[in-house]
């Protein structure tokens, strides 16, 4: 079966494999190639998957699982493959550290905006007072 690895932005992965394990809300399935059509959502987790030359691991950071056919297709906001559980458990820490980063910054730059606007309209008020 082909598993296909969807980012909003791009195609992560694009592999031909035997099989595939992951984690849904209710509990972790298993899918082979003969598995009846599926849907299920993915919690944050390791997803594993099998070809002829071994098993891989992918991070996901939730998303969405479709089996239908001989094609399953995982649809994620982001996700790390292919490298050792090392190296995996450091990229995804780095990534949640640069999205939290991000967050921050974002927030940060939200409450400026709101300050200032509360600022303007205080300042409105008090000239329609005098």
């Amino acid at each position: 079966m082909r598993l296909v690895i969807v980012l909003p932005d791009s195609i992560l992965l694009d592999r031909k494999v035997s099989r595939i394990r992951g984690n849904a809300p209710n509990g972790s399935f298993t899918l082979l190639e003969n598995h009846v059509d599926f849907v299920t959502l993915l919690r944050p987790g390791l997803l594993a998957y099998e070809d002829a030359s071994g098993e891989f691991l992918a991070a996901v950071n939730r998303g969405v699982l479709v089996k239908r056919g001989g094609e399953v297709r995982v649809s994620t906001l982001d996700a790390v493959t292919d490298r050792p559980l090392g190296s995996l458990r450091r990229a995804v820490t780095e990534r949640f550290a640069e999205e939290n980063e991000i967050e921050t910054r974002a927030r940060q730059a939200v409450a400026k905006i709101e300050a200032g606007f509360l600022k303007r309209l205080v300042d409105l008020g008090h000239e329609q007072v005098e």
